[in-house]
């Protein structure tokens, strides 16, 4: 007979404050699943298992750490995906379901989004279900006080890694810039937000949620400073030129004579 396929369950945690977990992830997580976890080396600790635990959760005997290195070499990337969807595979093919646990969201910016399609890439009738959770930015602007958007505003959210031209282009098409992963570059963000006057419109924030978090309005101060590599610049540009209003909606700039 036949062992049914479990199910691999992406479950987002938030960013860090253990009261942000959904009453879904809760309940995956109190029940029989095998919890998994990444870990960016072997035998580290692990940011998502930690805000399960700091919620009073109790890791299961079936727990495993998958490791995935940071770096942006591809082969060695594709070598510890399949390592771990391999890993994942053998897990569901005995009937246990898979409980991935991320921080933040599972289905923005996450390592589950590479581990489905790895898994799936190898099996591809494996059941999957991403328990959806607050963001590190939403958390972010809840912290510092602020609406990500109000009425028709604009918003993006990118890696600051897409670098200070293409920065500052989006400065001008949107009301509001979430920069992710700002450490390699802050320096660089906080000299053009000082050329564009934008200073008094920017908050750092470090950790979301987390005991550690940090919170700064003065970005000046965080020159030459290091941060932590889950931190995020929240941009407000209310100066913004915009296009006016038809029919409620912005209309679209002309650009045949350009």
């Amino acid at each position: 007979m036949n062992t049914k396929l479990g199910t691999l369950y992406g479950i987002s945690l938030g960013p860090g404050d253990p009261g942000l977990i959904t009453r879904r992830a809760w309940e995956l997580l109190a029940g029989n699943g095998h919890w998994t976890y990444p870990v960016r080396k072997k035998n580290s600790e692990s940011y998502a298992l930690d805000i399960a635990l700091r919620a009073g959760l109790e890791c299961p005997q079936a727990h495993t750490a998958l490791h995935f290195p940071m770096t942006h070499d591809a082969d060695i990337l594709a070598r510890y995906w399949l390592e771990a969807a391999e890993t994942v595979l053998a897990l569901l093919q005995r009937g246990d379901d898979v409980l991935f646990l991320v921080e933040g969201d599972a289905s923005t910016y996450s390592t589950f989004g590479h581990l489905q399609r790895s898994v799936r890439a190898l099996q591809a009738d494996v059941n999957v279900e991403i328990v959806p959770g607050v963001s590190s930015f939403h958390a972010a602007a809840a912290r510092a006080g602020e609406a990500l958007a109000d009425v028709d505003d604009t918003i993006a959210i990118v890696p600051a890694g897409y670098g200070i031209a293409q920065i500052e282009r989006m400065l001008n098409d949107f009301d509001t810039l979430v920069l992710l992963k700002v450490k390699p570059l802050l320096d660089d963000i906080i000299d053009l937000l000082r050329r564009r006057d934008l200073l008094a419109h920017g908050w750092f924030v470090e950790k979301a949620g987390a005991p550690e978090e940090r919170m700064v309005h003065d970005l000046v101060s965080l020159q030459g400073q290091k941060v932590n590599y889950l931190s995020l610049l929240i941009i407000k540009n209310p100066g913004r030129q915009r296009s006016e209003m038809q029919r409620g909606c912005r209309k679209k700039k002309d650009t045949s004579d350009e």
